[in-house]
């Protein structure tokens, strides 16, 4: 923005800079709870946990995600020791800013500080990340590790490949992205491929190039070899559960979780979402520009997420001008190759995008600054009509965010917890019904007790008691019930089988489980033998604690 004065720029600086800290301040705010989000009550905190539990590391086969890998788990590893699980949320936070800062150091070296700016604000305040960024998720922490890897690798090409380091740094980061999360897999492929394809097509060298992809390939692929490692040894698998058709699954069956909790019918994805939701065929193909023009939060038909419409609209102006074109053809290359595999994947979710979103945002901001210079060259009075619109879309698409931002912050009400107005119970059991009965076990039931989780769908984070489930939440564990429910002695045994002291229940979807699949005598019988072998010792009318009799 070369034609803005310098009491100009510092002005819009100054604008930008005050904006930026409001959003970190409502982030910090957020992040300031305690962990109610199901990502982290079944996995990333659940997990970890599950370890302390146990005294060491501790294999969960039931729970498929659990073979994933989890750098940002260590992390949270850490602090969870010592009994604090809200620090968790700001180290997830600080990917975020990092992330941000990343986009404005890019962006302030290649266009200017107030475009580095603009770009911080666009990501720090986009609705998805604002949402993510300030629970104890692992998305934001894979995005900085892949933004940091592709924007080293640009370095080491600004440089004229000279500067090995930008190589070692970038291929480090995509490694330590890879350890993140499997979509890391995509970005690994693609920057692979464009390192070599770039370095032989700019200077003409190709075995340099095989040679400098080739140490890429191997940098990352050694950073992340503890988890396949790890997978291997624990199921044959190194990418455990993916290429279970290849590797097989060792006799692990987790294809309960994922059949549960997609809520997927089978098929084509088309014929899914034309069943599901009456979607037609090219409603769906347009899902690619649908995920920044219709996500909602909690609605999968809907991408359960929200992104930022004026992105889509921004980015394609970047192409304006030919400067820096290798670059943004790049960055546009790897954010259509993401965001055309979660196209392809059979849940459309705005989070396996994310990894794109930085590159969406520096083309979109690279499109607003050739527009402002095309808006300056023009003359009054038609300048000052194109200014009045550019500011107007600027502002819309920062009250766009500031409006998620200010629902989102009166749905969480962090603030009575915050000044202690709220206890962490209260807050807690605002979000997780469950909660009432996980406080029962905790408080009431000797600390060698082992529960198994009923139709909890994995959430047991909370419970400071051992705890088992199963790949199907439960319900192969009711089939089992109801089966040997005609026959006492096997039905004890089954139950011992559990290896468990109590069972935790949400009793609702139990009755409704029975009453969808078994006849009332079928459900009488199995009835009576919960009378002989269990004790209701917690029931709120939502989730049942059960406990074991003696002699059961």
């Amino acid at each position: 923005m070369k034609t803005l004065s310098v009491k100009h720029e510092r002005f819009i600086n100054v604008i930008f800079l005050s904006i930026i800290f409001l959003f970190i301040l409502v982030e910090f705010l957020l992040a300031f709870t305690p962990p109610v989000a199901r990502d982290a009550l079944i996995h990333h905190l659940a997990i970890p946990k599950l370890w302390l539990v146990h005294g060491g590391f501790y294999e969960t086969p039931w729970a498929g995600f659990s073979y994933y890998p989890m750098n940002l788990s260590l992390l949270y590893l850490v602090p969870l020791y010592f009994g604090n699980d809200i620090i968790p949320n700001f180290i997830h936070l600080g990917f975020g800013v990092g992330t941000a800062l990343l986009l404005y150091g890019y962006l302030n070296k290649k266009a200017g500080r107030s475009a580095g700016l603009l770009g911080a604000l666009m990501f720090i305040s986009l609705p998805t990340i604002l949402r993510t960024a300030t629970t104890a998720y692992v998305d934001v922490g894979l995005v900085f590790f892949i933004t940091l890897s592709v924007l080293a690798y640009v370095y080491w090409r600004d440089t004229k490949y000279k500067v090995s380091g930008w190589l070692v740094v970038s291929a480090t980061a995509m490694g330590l992205a890879l350890g993140t999360k499997y979509s890391a897999l995509p970005a690994w492929f693609f920057l692979t491929l464009a390192l070599v394809f770039l370095y032989a097509k700019e200077t003409g060298r190709q075995w340099p190039a095989l040679k400098y992809g080739l140490l890429f390939f191997v940098i990352s692929l050694v950073v992340f070899s503890p988890w396949l490692i790890k997978n291997f040894v624990l199921t044959g698998n190194p990418l455990y559960p993916l290429l279970k058709s290849f590797f097989g699954n060792n006799g692990i069956n987790v294809e309960g979780v994922y059949s549960a909790m997609s809520g997927e019918t089978g098929g084509s994805m088309f014929r899914t979402r034309q069943l599901l939701w009456s979607e037609s065929m090219w409603e769906t193909l347009l899902i690619p520009f649908r995920f920044f023009l219709q996500g909602q939060d909690h609605n999968p038909r809907y991408f359960d997420g929200v992104l930022n419409p004026v992105l889509l609209f921004a980015a394609p102006f970047a192409f304006i001008n030919k400067k820096m074109q290798t670059e943004k053809l790049l960055f546009l290359s790897l954010a259509v190759f993401v965001i055309l595999l979660a196209f392809f994947m059979d849940q459309h979710r705005i989070r396996y995008i994310l990894p794109a979103v930085p590159f969406v945002i520096i083309l979109a901001v690279l499109g607003f600054v050739n527009l402002f210079n095309w808006i300056m060259e023009k003359q009054k009075p038609l300048r000052t009509v194109f200014l009045i619109g550019f500011v107007l879309v600027l502002a819309g698409m920062i009250g766009f965010n500031a409006v998620y931002a200010k629902n989102y912050f009166a749905k969480i009400a962090p603030m009575d917890y915050i000044l202690k107005k709220e206890s962490r119970d209260q807050f807690i059991a605002r979000y997780d019904g469950s909660y009432p009965a996980v406080r029962y076990i905790n408080e009431h039931t000797p600390e060698h007790s082992r529960i198994r989780l009923i139709l909890l769908a994995g959430r047991g984070y909370h419970l400071d008691r051992r705890y088992d489930d199963d790949a199907s939440f439960g319900m192969e564990v009711i089939r089992n019930f109801v089966t040997l429910s005609s026959d006492e002695a096997a039905f004890q045994k089954y139950l011992r089988s559990l290896n468990c002291t109590h069972l935790l229940v949400r009793y609702e979807l139990f009755q409704q489980f029975l009453t969808d699949h078994y006849s009332p005598e079928e459900i009488r019988q199995l009835s009576g033998q919960l009378g002989k072998t269990v004790s209701v010792v917690f029931y709120d009318g939502h989730y049942a604690v059960l406990q074991l009799k003696t002699g059961a």
